[in-house]
């Protein structure tokens, strides 16, 4: 069974810097793709970034480019989102999931396993 758990939402505020952690367990094959996403009050969930967890491969939505960065430690299992230069409107509930997909690419649809999210707010 794959279990996705995040972590280490919080507040930063405008310029800060914060780094979210995501555990995946329970694939049985190499070939899956790991996504961040997040959905800000009022609005509908937004894919922000993925990595392939096989390649280590990378994609950015464009609103997030230069500031955010996508990792992975194989060894335990984890992807890393480091977000920098932190806006207002990067608040929202932070979501890691996660999808069997073949190649080398990652994707940001049709995930399956999702985390319960994490809290992110930009403020003052």
């Amino acid at each position: 069974q794959v279990q996705v758990a995040e972590s280490g939402g919080g507040l930063v505020q405008p310029g800060g810097s914060l780094r979210l952690s995501c555990v995946v367990s329970g694939f049985t094959s190499d070939y899956y793709t790991i996504g961040w996403f997040r959905q800000a009050p009022g609005k509908g969930r937004e894919g922000i970034s993925c990595i392939s967890s096989r390649t280590g491969n990378t994609d950015y939505t464009d609103s997030v480019k230069g500031r955010f960065t996508i990792s992975r430690d194989i060894a335990k299992n984890t992807v890393y989102l480091q977000m920098n230069s932190m806006k207002p409107e990067d608040t929202a509930v932070y979501y890691c999931a996660a999808r069997s997909l073949l190649g080398s690419r990652c994707v940001l649809d049709g995930y399956d396993y999702w985390g319960k999210g994490a809290q992110v707010t930009v403020s003052s």
